[in-house]
C-alpha cells in the first residue's frame, strides 16, 4: 500500500449503496415472514470516540436492512469487529475474539463475520486473516465504510472472503444512516485523518490525510440532533485544531466553535482531540467566551522531555505547552484538564521521564489516560532502540499512576459540599437504583433520582467523592 492517491465518490456510488441496502432488506424480510423472527447483529467497537461515530454509521445501515440488535455471539447471525489498531493490546483482542468464533461459525454456518476499521488499513494485517483465519466472510477499512452494504450482500452470496479496501488519502460521504445509541449526547465528526505524522502513530497511514466537513452541513446537523432531544454535542476529529484548512474558503476550528454555539437550544458542546501545536489563543478566547461550551480541555501532551517530545514529532515544547495550560486556565478558572501520555518511548531515559512527572504536578490534571508505548509496524519509531528495561518502564507507569491518582482525588475533594449542574445521561451502571449524569467539567456523578430526570439539566449537591466520581443527592 505505497501509493496514495485523492479520490472522489460519485453520487452515482451512493445511491447505488442505498439500493443494494433495499435489496439486502427484502431478502431480510423474506426470511422473516418464513422463519418468523428478525435477523440479529452483533457490533463491537474498539478504539476512540471516531470508531464509535463509525459504528453508529454502521449500524444505521444495519438497522435499514432490517437487522435488530444484540450483545449475544449465539443469538447473532451477523458478528461484525470495527477494530482500532493504535495500540497492540486493541490488535490481540480483536484476533482473540475472531479466533474464537472459529467454532460457533461450524456450528452456525449462514452466521457472517466481519471485520472493518483502522486495522484493515494495514496490508499486512489483512494478510494475517486471509491466511488464518478463513471463517472470516468480510474484510473492509475505514475509506470504504460507505460500502458495508456492497460487502454484505457479496458476503450474503459468496463462499470465499470478501475484501474491500482502498489505500487513497480518503473522502467524506454525507448522509449515511446513522443509529445512535443514547439519546441525550451525540458524537459529531467535523473531519477526519491527520497531517501530524507522529513518530509512534499509525492514524494518519489508515485514516488518511486531513479533511474537513463544510460547515453548513454540521451546524445542520446539529439543528437536527437538537430537534430530536439531544442536549450535549461532541466534535470529533484525529486533530480538530486544524478544522477549516482545506476547505474552499477557509476557516479555522475557532469560527466553527463559534457557529456551533449559536445553535438555539445546545445546552453543552465539547470536543476532541485537540494537538497542542495547533491550539490558538482565539480558540481559547472563545472556550472562555461561549457560554455553551463546556469548560473542559482534552490536550494530549504525551511526554515531558523536549528530547523525547522531538523524537516524536511533536512540533513543540514543554515550555509552549504549560504556557497553553496558563492560557486555558486564565480564560476557564474552573477548567478541568485531561491529558495523554505514553510512558518508555524509545530513547527516554529515567531523568526524561521526571519531566513527565514534573508537568503533571504543575498542571495537576483531573485525569490521565496513560499507556506504555507499544510498537507500530510502518511507523518512524517502530525500529527506534530502548534505553530502559521493561521492568523499568513498567516501574515509572506505576509511579505515574499513583501520583495521578492522589491528584485526582484531591480535584474531587474540591467539590464536597458544592452544588453543581449536572446532565443526567441514565441508569448508573454499578447501581441500577442511581441516576448518573456529568458536571460540564465532565465529572461523573451518581445520585438517587427519578427516570424522568434522564436527558435533563439538574442541580446535584456533591456529598461524597472517590477518584473517579462523585455521589450527591438533588439539590432544590
Amino acid at each position: 500500500m505505497s501509493k496514495r492517491e485523492k479520490i472522489e465518490i460519485p453520487v452515482e456510488a451512493i445511491k447505488e449503496q442505498q439500493e443494494i441496502i433495499s435489496r439486502v432488506r427484502q431478502r431480510n424480510d423474506l426470511d422473516l415472514q418464513r422463519s418468523g423472527r428478525h435477523k440479529s447483529a452483533m457490533v463491537v467497537t474498539y478504539g476512540c470516540q471516531q470508531n464509535e461515530n463509525d459504528t453508529e454509521h454502521l449500524k444505521g445501515m444495519l438497522k435499514e436492512m432490517g437487522y435488530l440488535f444484540t450483545e449475544e455471539k449465539e443469538e447473532a447471525d451477523l458478528i461484525l469487529y470495527n477494530t482500532c489498531c493504535v495500540r497492540e493490546n486493541a490488535e490481540l483482542k480483536v484476533f482473540g475474539n475472531v479466533g474464537a468464533l472459529k467454532h460457533l461459525k461450524t456450528k452456525k454456518p449462514h452466521m457472517l463475520i466481519g471485520i472493518c476499521g483502522c486495522m484493515m488499513q494495514q496490508e499486512h494485517i489483512v494478510k494475517q486473516i486471509k491466511s488464518k483465519y478463513k471463517h472470516v466472510d468480510m474484510v473492509f477499512g475505514t475509506h470504504t465504510l460507505y460500502k458495508f452494504p456492497e460487502v454484505l450482500e457479496k458476503a450474503m452470496d459468496e463462499a470465499y472472503t470478501v475484501i474491500d479496501i482502498l489505500d487513497n488519502d480518503g473522502y467524506i460521504v454525507e448522509d449515511l444512516p446513522i443509529h445512535r445509541e443514547g439519546r441525550v449526547k451525540a458524537w459529531v465528526s467535523i473531519m477526519y485523518g491527520c497531517n501530524n505524522f507522529c513518530s509512534y502513530c499509525i492514524v494518519p497511514y489508515v485514516r488518511g490525510r486531513e479533511r474537513s466537513r463544510k460547515p453548513d452541513i454540521i451546524i445542520e446537523e446539529i439543528r437536527q440532533l437538537v430537534s430530536e432531544g439531544y442536549k450535549e454535542i461532541t466534535l470529533l476529529g484525529q486533530n480538530v485544531n486544524s478544522y477549516g484548512k482545506d476547505l474552499d474558503t477557509p476557516m479555522d476550528f475557532a469560527d466553527l466553535m463559534e457557529q456551533v454555539n449559536a445553535v438555539q437550544g445546545v445546552k453543552r458542546i465539547r470536543f476532541m482531540t485537540s494537538h497542542p501545536k495547533d491550539i490558538s489563543d482565539k480558540l481559547i478566547n472563545v472556550m472562555g467566551e461561549g457560554e455553551n461550551i463546556c469548560e473542559q480541555l482534552h490536550l494530549p501532551f504525551q511526554a515531558g522531555s523536549n528530547n523525547v517530545l522531538k523524537a516524536m514529532n511533536r512540533k513543540y515544547t514543554k515550555e509552549r505547552y504549560l504556557e497553553l495550560i496558563r492560557k486555558a486556565r486564565e480564560a476557564m478558572p474552573d477548567i478541568a484538564l485531561t491529558s495523554d501520555i505514553i510512558v518508555g518511548f524509545p530513547g527516554e531515559t529515567n531523568e526524561d521521564f521526571e519531566q513527565t512527572l514534573d508537568i503533571v504536578r504543575q498542571v495537576e490534571f483531573d485525569s490521565l489516560f496513560t499507556f506504555i508505548y507499544s510498537p507500530r509496524k510502518g511507523t518512524p519509531a517502530e525500529n527506534l532502540d530502548d534505553v530502559l528495561t521493561k521492568e523499568e518502564k513498567q516501574a515509572n507507569f506505576q509511579r505515574l499512576l499513583e501520583l495521578q491518582n492522589e491528584i485526582s482525588l484531591k480535584k474531587n475533594k474540591a467539590y464536597l459540599g458544592k452544588t453543581v449542574e449536572v446532565l443526567v445521561e441514565g441508569t448508573s451502571k454499578n447501581n441500577s437504583e442511581m441516576l448518573t449524569g456529568r458536571t460540564r467539567t465532565g465529572k461523573i456523578v451518581n445520585f438517587a433520582g427519578d427516570q424522568a430526570m434522564i436527558g435533563e439539566l439538574i442541580n446535584v449537591e456533591i456529598s461524597d467523592v472517590q477518584t473517579w466520581s462523585m455521589v450527591g443527592s438533588v439539590h432544590g
